[in-house]
C-alpha cells in the first residue's frame, strides 16, 4: 500500500510564492512511480498541473507553465511543487498523486494513489 501526505498549503497574496511538499510512504519508493500534482477549485473538475517521470522528465499544464516547478527527492521519497507568481485563479485544493503505471499523462484516471489534499488560497 502507498500513502501520500501533502503539506505546505496556506494563504498568500497575488504575486507571492508557496512550496508544497508530499511525502510518500509504503511498499514502494518515488523512484518507482510516476508522480504528479493536481488541483481542484470549488465547482470545477480536478485538473492535472504537473508531472515528473521516474527519470526526472517534467510536463506542465499550460495554466502553470513558467510559474510552477515540480521536483522530487528520491532519497527522501518526497515530491515538491514550487509555485511562484501566484494568481487568484490558482486558489484550489492541491493533491499529490502517483501511479505505478508507465503512461505519461495528466489525466486523473491515470493515477491510483492520492493524498488528502492541501488548501492554497491566493487573495489580497
Amino acid at each position: 500500500q502507498v500513502q501520500l501526505v501533502e503539506s505546505g498549503g496556506g494563504s498568500v497574496q497575488p504575486g507571492g510564492s508557496l512550496r508544497l511538499s508530499c511525502v510518500l510512504s509504503g511498499n514502494t519508493t518515488s523512484a518507482n512511480l510516476l508522480m504528479a500534482w493536481f488541483r481542484q477549485a470549488p465547482g470545477k473538475e480536478r485538473e492535472g498541473i504537473a508531472l515528473i517521470t521516474r527519470g526526472g522528465g517534467r510536463s506542465y499544464a499550460e495554466a502553470v507553465r513558467g510559474r510552477f516547478h515540480i521536483a522530487k527527492d528520491d532519497a527522501d521519497n518526497k515530491l515538491y511543487l514550487q509555485m511562484d507568481i501566484l494568481k487568484p485563479e490558482d486558489t484550489a485544493i492541491y493533491f499529490c498523486a502517483a501511479t505505478s503505471g508507465w503512461k505519461t499523462s495528466l489525466q486523473s484516471t491515470n493515477y491510483n494513489y492520492w493524498g488528502q489534499g492541501t488548501q492554497v488560497t491566493v487573495s489580497s
